[in-house]
């Protein structure tokens, strides 16, 4: 029986090299039905680098296939990255994966509003938009060196009651490229609309760390910093933050390279194109426990969110223009 497209790609038209979620599911399907072959009494099996289930995309190294990335089609929300075993990112053993509420862990997304509007149009949106509670579309392979996928969200795909809330035409097409020691995600914002619209946009990545007290970032010396819990504003004197307690800050306009250490000892390189922003977060002893989702509560001894974005000013888009970012992040561990 064919399968109808999804509905966000009726509306897109996708590049040529993309191979289509509908081809790629069809032929994943024509592998699994053919997964073992027998031969000198022992079973091979191919191993499809994209595997696309009923709620989530995992992709898979050919050249190592303990090197993968996990995708949750609520949100988008990456869910696993683990290099050679090793998981990178941290999830809470209490994140929601039902998509009945956004995902503690992992990489969610935030669009288009970062934190709660007090007023403007973005106002009557939940904490940080609604691309996190939204299920998204699979749109299918675009390259296989590194192995990347796209993954869409349009008016189609999200409530009718965020909709209303916000009442724009938009496209979001969002990459996800895996290499041997990366990890590289892109976000390209088009208005479908026939007005203006502002917003703002953060991949909002937990990181996971072996010891929250020894844990170093680097690169953010000098830059003008709003601390939302001190509720103050300053320049960042040390050459290294640390973090010793809640931590909720934004760094603006950072130039640099952002470089995540323990001890000295160098574990992810972060490097953003168009986003300036860089948001450090750890909710500490107390956040930890007042968050229903968040487990262990002693979890914060090893994640640490260090989130590339543009969210200390809006952006503004008009009528058939389009935006893009991204991140590429490099791991030493």
């Amino acid at each position: 029986m064919e399968m109808s497209a999804p509905s966000l790609l009726k509306r897109i038209l996708p590049p040529t090299s993309r191979i289509s979620s509908h081809s790629l599911k069809h032929s994943s399907i024509r592998v699994n039905r053919l997964s073992s072959l027998y031969s000198s009494s022992r079973y091979y099996y191919i191993r499809m680098p994209i595997e696309q289930r009923d709620k989530e995309v995992i992709l898979t190294l050919p050249s190592d296939e303990s090197t993968s990335v996990k995708v949750l089609l609520h949100g988008a929300n990456i869910l696993s990255w683990t290099i050679a075993g090793k998981e990178q990112l941290w999830l809470s053993e209490g994140a929601v994966l039902d998509g009945s509420k956004a995902v503690r862990g992992g990489v969610p997304l935030v669009f288009p509003v970062f934190g709660k509007a007090s007023s403007g149009p973005t106002s009557t949106l939940p904490q940080h938009g609604f691309a996190r509670l939204s299920t998204w579309e699979f749109l299918g392979q675009v390259s296989a060196s590194p192995l990347t996928v796209q993954f869409g969200l349009g008016p189609e795909n999200v409530s009718e009651a965020f909709r209303k809330a916000w009442g724009f035409d938009f496209t979001l097409i969002y990459t996800i490229a895996l290499g041997a020691d990366t990890l590289e995600t892109a976000m390209r914002v088009e208005n479908t609309s026939k007005v203006n619209w502002d917003f703002q946009i953060l991949f909002h990545t937990y990181f996971r760390i072996p010891d929250v007290d020894k844990v170093e970032v680097n690169g953010l010396t000098g830059v003008s910093v709003k601390d939302k819990v001190s509720k103050s504003d300053y320049s960042e004197s040390n050459t290294t933050v640390t973090v010793t307690s809640e931590t909720d800050r934004v760094y603006e306009d950072v130039n640099n390279d952002v470089l995540i250490a323990s001890a000295g000892k160098p574990l992810f390189h972060i490097y953003r194109k168009n986003v300036a922003d860089v948001v450090v977060w750890n909710p500490w002893v107390n956040g930890s426990k007042n968050m229903g989702d968040f487990r262990p509560e002693d979890g914060y001894k090893s994640m640490l969110c260090v989130e590339a974005g543009s969210v200390s000013k809006w952006t503004t888009l008009s009528p058939g223009q389009t935006w893009e970012c991204s991140e590429k992040i490099k791991s030493s561990l």
